[in-house]
């Protein structure tokens, strides 16, 4: 489930923030140049990333002021005010001491955050990071001046339409190609900054210079590197590495700039060990499975008519009638929240009864309900199910009328013999998932 956003007061500013995950240490990730923290969950891959580091830690991520859902702004952040905001989320999130991870531009934040704030900072991890961004005698390889405020100047003057399929090969080679994860990129840049404000930040960002922070930074150190990376070059990577005290440098043959790409197992494995001193061994990694999700239909508009109280009761009554059909046809309930379920199966036939079962049932309490189901991989971290498998069926339940049952082509294959009977409801694509989805309504 996405986390809720709140908002932590630094200075007269609203800083945008999202708390998730359990585990016994506090992780506070602060992105690159620009982000927004829903945009996050709405890629199978990010938000996979993501749960994989809350199932070890206490995560908390932010906008950085002027981005995302945070306050814009009308001048220039220095790195002091950006330094509070990230002290202003730590208090308001309840979190005394935390490690850092700071992805790219953000990686100077939490260096300088770290040498004035040791007794705040339990560690600091890097990824793709940068002590300085212009290039100079003594810092030849940073990019050229000129090159990036004319890039700013293009950016303010065009807008985002200068973002081509080619920024995210860029940025992540690895996803060449890949037209789902372009467009979720190219919705993610517009809905992390208006293009004068991303211009901003970007000539802002060419005069960071954390240089002499370096040798100050006293917490054990993680510095990650690609290889290949085309927007933060390797020496910047080993530059880090050799100027900070008490660090372990690891490099990965890889060109991606996001850590959340190809790597994410090996990278997450190094900030866990890092953070905790051992790698999880994923417990039967990854395996088939049936993922039903149900809501009821114009629950909002039904909770105003009846009142809250009224509606607590049904919706008591509710969960008892599809734990009860959970419980006859074997589903496993995952997790609840309002009014919908989300559950798995040993087989899509169990699942398809079990969704018009309690679709009959609950019509005796004048409520109507809507599924979606999908049969594929699913993987269980820290013994939760997820996987695109699951974000699939979630997407198809999106796709329903009331009272209807859809499935996947796959569920419609698998139950051939079952006594179904399935109509074709076209073919769509499938928010944040790759490909085209043939839907059919079972019956």
């Amino acid at each position: 489930m996405v986390p809720k956003t709140r908002y932590a007061h630094s200075g007269d500013v609203n800083i945008a923030y999202q708390v998730f995950g359990d585990g016994p240490l506090d992780l506070v990730y602060v992105p690159g140049w620009i982000s927004n923290v829903e945009m996050n969950w709405e890629n199978p891959r990010m938000a996979a990333s993501l749960e994989r580091l809350g199932s070890f830690a206490r995560v908390v991520i932010f906008d950085k002021r002027g981005t995302g859902l945070s306050d814009r702004v009308s001048s220039y952040s220095t790195i002091e005010q950006r330094m509070d905001d990230v002290r202003a989320v730590m208090d308001a999130a309840g979190v005394e001491r935390a490690a850092l991870f700071g992805h790219s531009e953000g990686a100077g934040m939490c260096i300088v955050f770290a040498a004035t704030y040791p007794e705040r900072t339990r560690a600091l991890i890097t990824y793709g990071g940068f002590a300085k961004r212009l290039r100079s005698s003594d810092y030849p390889w940073a990019p050229d001046p000129e090159a990036r405020m004319s890039y700013a100047d293009r950016l303010e003057r065009e807008g985002w339409s200068i973002w081509t399929d080619e920024d995210l090969s860029y940025y992540a080679p690895s996803l060449a190609g890949d037209r789902e994860t372009a467009r979720w990129f190219e919705a993610s840049i517009r809905r992390s900054a208006s293009p004068a404000a991303a211009a901003q930040l970007l000539r802002m960002n060419t005069y960071v210079d954390v240089r002499a922070a370096l040798p100050q930074v006293r917490v054990p150190t993680l510095v990650i590197q690609a290889a290949d990376d085309r927007d933060v070059d390797v020496r910047d990577g080993r530059y880090l590495a050799q100027h900070i005290p008490n660090v372990k440098y690891v490099e990965l043959s890889s060109g991606d700039h996001m850590w959340w790409v190809s790597h994410q197992d090996e990278i997450i494995g190094e900030v866990q060990e890092f953070l905790t001193g051992a790698r999880a061994i994923p417990d039967s990694d990854r395996f088939l499975a049936t993922a039903l999700f149900t809501d009821i239909v114009d629950g909002t508009s039904k909770a105003a008519e009846i009142g809250d109280q009224r509606w607590r009761d049904l919706i008591e009554r509710h969960h008892t009638l599809v734990r009860k059909e959970l419980a006859r046809h074997r589903g496993i309930e995952q997790d609840t929240a309002g009014d919908s379920f989300y559950a798995t199966f040993d087989g899509p036939g169990r699942a398809v009864r079990c969704a018009l079962a309690a679709r009959d049932a609950l019509r005796d309490l004048n409520l109507e309900i809507r599924a979606g189901a999908h049969t594929g991989e699913c993987e269980r971290i820290a013994g939760k199910v997820g996987g695109i498998a699951t974000m699939i069926s979630a997407r198809i339940r999106e796709l329903a009328a009331p009272g209807q049952v859809l499935v996947s082509a796959t569920v419609r294959d698998l139950t051939v013999g079952s006594g179904f009977r399935f109509e074709d409801r076209g073919t769509y694509r499938l928010k944040g998932v790759p490909g085209e989805w043939r839907v059919f309504a079972a019956s």
